[in-house]
C-alpha cells in the first residue's frame, strides 16, 4: 500500500514540474517544488478508490439543491425592487388623455319582434302587422282586430255644434284643463245669444235686411204736400205750412201760452213714401239769440199713418237747444205724420211753443243708392 501511495505521488509530480503541484492544503511550494502530502495511517486508508473528476461530472447536479436555488431566486425577485429601466421595458407606454364629458345614454327604441305563428297570420286592419289568429288586439298598435268602423255613428245636430260634441279622453299623463263655474255660465250665455240671433234672422230676416240696407242707404229730402198740412191751432201769420217750407227763419206756433200739451201739427204726402229720419228745429229760428223768445218742445208724440190705415206711435225727445236735431223715423208707405206736443222747455204764461222747421228724409231711389 505504501508503495502505491508513493507511486501516485511520483506520478503526480509530472504536472507539478510544469506549472507547480498543489499540496494537501492547496498551496504551492516555493521554487515550484511540490510539498509531499502526509502519510495516512493504515486505519484511515480508504478501502475504495476515490472518484475522479470525470466520474463527478457524470453524476450531475443535486435536484434538491437546484430547487432550493430556484426558490431563493424567486424570493429575491420579490424582495429586490426592479430597476427603472427594467420597469419601462416591461410596461408599455400609456398616452395621457383628457377626461371625457359625460353624455346621457340615448334611448334605444325597439320594434316588437315577431312572434311564433305570425307568418301568414291575420294582418291588423289598422297597421297591417301580422298577428296570430287567436289575438283580439294587435301586438304592435294594440288596436282591436275586429276592424275599422265603416261609417261612424251620426251625432245629433246639437252634438255637432262647437262645445257640445263628445269630449276627447285625455292621454296617459295629460292633465285635463280645469274649468271654472264662470266659464260655464259665459259659454251658456254666448250659446243662448247665438241661438236668439239665429231665430231672429230666421223669423224676421226681411226686416233685418231692410234695416241694414236703410242704415247704409243715401238719404234724400222728402217734402210733404203743403195742401195736406194742418194743425190743431195756429198763431196768426204763423200757420203750419211755415214749419215745412225748408226755411229755418220762419216758425209755427199754436197761439196759446204754457206747455201747449195736446196741441199738434200734421204733414201729409200726395203718395205713400218710405221714411228713415226726421229733422226738427225747435224755437223761432236757429239763432241762439232767439232761444228765450219762446218755449221749446221737449217730448213729441209722432203718430205715423201708413197706406193700410194703421197708426204707429213713437215718442221723440228733443234737447233744449236751437238748431236741427235728427231722430230715426223708419216706416214704409207713410201717408201722413202728426206731431203732438206732450211737454215743453221754458214754458210760461208769456211764451208759446214754437217749431221752426220739420224735414223728412227717406232712401234715395236713384242708381247711386
Amino acid at each position: 500500500m505504501g508503495g502505491t501511495r508513493s507511486g501516485v505521488g511520483a506520478a503526480g509530480g509530472g504536472p507539478g514540474d510544469a506549472g507547480g503541484a498543489l499540496g494537501p492544503a492547496g498551496s504551492a511550494a516555493p521554487g515550484g517544488a511540490a510539498i509531499p502530502a502526509p502519510a495516512a495511517s493504515p486505519e484511515e486508508a480508504p478501502t475504495e478508490p476515490l472518484p475522479t473528476a470525470a466520474t463527478a461530472a457524470d453524476v450531475g447536479p443535486d435536484p434538491a439543491a437546484v430547487a432550493a436555488a430556484a426558490a431563493a431566486e424567486r424570493a429575491r425577485a420579490l424582495l429586490v425592487p426592479v430597476s427603472d429601466a427594467q420597469q419601462h421595458e416591461a410596461t408599455p407606454a400609456i398616452v395621457p388623455v383628457l377626461p371625457g364629458r359625460p353624455a346621457a345614454a340615448r334611448p334605444s327604441v325597439q320594434a316588437p319582434g315577431a312572434e311564433l305563428g305570425d307568418e301568414g297570420g291575420t294582418p291588423c286592419p289598422w297597421c297591417g302587422t301580422g298577428n296570430r289568429p287567436d289575438r283580439h288586439f294587435c301586438r304592435r298598435c294594440a288596436m282591436s282586430m275586429e276592424g275599422r268602423p265603416e261609417d261612424p255613428p251620426k251625432l245629433a245636430w246639437w252634438r255637432r255644434l262647437p262645445g257640445f260634441g263628445p269630449r276627447r279622453n285625455p292621454w296617459a299623463g295629460e292633465r285635463p284643463r280645469l274649468r271654472s263655474d264662470w266659464s260655464r255660465v259665459l259659454g251658456w250665455l254666448v250659446a243662448a245669444a247665438a241661438v236668439a240671433l239665429v231665430i231672429t234672422l230666421a223669423v224676421d230676416s226681411g226686416s233685418v235686411a231692410q234695416t241694414v240696407g236703410d242704415h247704409f242707404s243715401k238719404r234724400v229730402l222728402i217734402p210733404p204736400d203743403t195742401s195736406k198740412t194742418s194743425a190743431s191751432n195756429s198763431y196768426p201769420k204763423h200757420g203750419p205750412q211755415l214749419a215745412f217750407d225748408e226755411h229755418n227763419n220762419t216758425w209755427w206756433g199754436p197761439g196759446f201760452t204754457g206747455d201747449d200739451a195736446g196741441r199738434w201739427i200734421q204733414a201729409g204726402f200726395d203718395q205713400p213714401v218710405d221714411l228713415l229720419d226726421v229733422v226738427i228745429s225747435p224755437g223761432e229760428s236757429t239763432n241762439a239769440s232767439d232761444l228765450d223768445s219762446s218755449a221749446l218742445p221737449q217730448n213729441l208724440e209722432a203718430d205715423v199713418t201708413t197706406a193700410d190705415g194703421k197708426v204707429h206711435t213713437t215718442t221723440l225727445t228733443l234737447d233744449p237747444n236751437v238748431g236741427p236735431q235728427t231722430h230715426a223715423l223708419r216706416f214704409d208707405s207713410v201717408v201722413s205724420v202728426r206731431f203732438v206736443i206732450r211737454s215743453a222747455y221754458n214754458a210760461s204764461a208769456t211764451k208759446q211753443v214754437a217749431i221752426a222747421e220739420i224735414e223728412f228724409f227717406g232712401p234715395s231711389r236713384g242708381s247711386g243708392s
